[in-house]
């Protein structure tokens, strides 16, 4: 159906089926609308995963109506691209690359907005409010909800920690009889790291950062991410991001709950893990991959950070 300038379907509308191999829900986008689809899993009563990958042709909209019987809370980690949603009562949630966004409904209609030709890949952990009480208890997470309308409660930059379980999630290279449990496990590691911002106490008297401080926070990560073979030192990262040595590390703690070298260390390590499962490659091969100039270093760093050794995954 086409209103205007958007093209729209109704999400119950999409070609579903079960996905056997992978035990999931696969929802794809007709493809005179581009290329795209989501994959549905129902990781337990109270929680669910949907990935989605989209390219659509046509600035396209998606209509869905969710009359949920219990409040939901849905975490969304935009990895490529944009989308927003618009609410059928005027609210409006844009969903940007790199930010995790939270929030909280009884009951949701609206559109999921693309744009044309534009990638887009997203993450999505939909929960319920049974979820938060058993883990957080029911006087906590009664105060996320509102039960007049759906509202945003946080938006901020994917935690370090956050995108090592979401890179794990979707790169997940087990057999499938053990998928649902590692992929159990990666939703709950990166629930912790993204959540973890709603049930902390801002300490009296802590500074406030600005949207600048931010950027400057994602543009030294980004610098990491892109040199992470030949990392500039944190005073170099620090003149390229435009602040000194000891601002950009509050702002790393801030943001990433992190150091600017416990930062490199995700991304080496989770770089390293992802070329050992999926080549099998020799372990001096990933640690010059790395930026590691002797292998034994590596193997040490690699077991400290995963527990096991780099050869024990490459022989998986």
């Amino acid at each position: 159906m086409r209103t205007s300038s958007r093209w729209r379907v109704k999400n119950d509308d999409l070609p579903t089926h079960f996905h056997a191999q992978n035990h999931c829900l696969h929802q794809a986008l007709p493809k005179e609308l581009g290329e795209g689809y989501s994959d549905i899993f129902q990781l337990d009563t109270d929680l669910s995963y949907i990935e989605t990958h989209y390219t659509p042709s046509k600035d396209l909209g998606v209509l869905s109506h969710i009359d949920s019987q219990e409040p939901r809370m849905v975490v969304t980690l935009g990895l490529k691209g944009q989308s927003c949603f618009t609410g059928h009562h005027g609210e409006e949630l844009v969903f940007n690359q790199g930010y995790t966004s939270i929030a909280t409904f009884n009951s949701s209609m609206g559109e999921r907005q693309y744009q044309a030709n534009q990638p887009v890949t997203q993450l999505r952990l939909s929960l319920s409010k049974k979820w938060l009480d058993r883990y957080f208890g029911e006087a906590q997470s009664a105060r996320l909800f509102n039960a007049e309308a759906m509202q945003l409660l946080r938006c901020q930059p994917i935690s370090t920690q956050g995108m090592v379980a979401a890179q794990q999630l979707l790169t997940a290279n087990v057999a499938p009889e053990m998928r649902r449990v590692v992929m159990h496990a990666q939703a709950m590691s990166l629930l912790a790291s993204e959540l973890s911002c709603l049930y902390q106490e801002q300490p009296q008297g802590q500074k406030k950062f600005t949207e600048r401080d931010k950027n400057i926070a994602l543009l030294a990560r980004d610098i990491l991410q892109q040199e992470f073979q030949q990392p500039p030192s944190v005073a170099e990262l620090a003149r390229r991001a435009g602040t000194n040595q000891f601002k950009l590390k509050r702002l790393f703690q801030h943001y990433f709950n992190n150091t600017p070298y416990g930062v490199l260390l995700d991304i080496r390590m989770n770089k390293a893990y992802q070329l050992l499962s999926t080549t099998h490659c020799h372990v001096n091969v990933a640690a010059d991959f790395v930026g590691y100039s002797h292998a034994n270093n590596f193997s040490a760093a690699f077991v400290k950070y995963f527990g096991t050794a780099p050869k024990v995954i490459a022989k998986q």
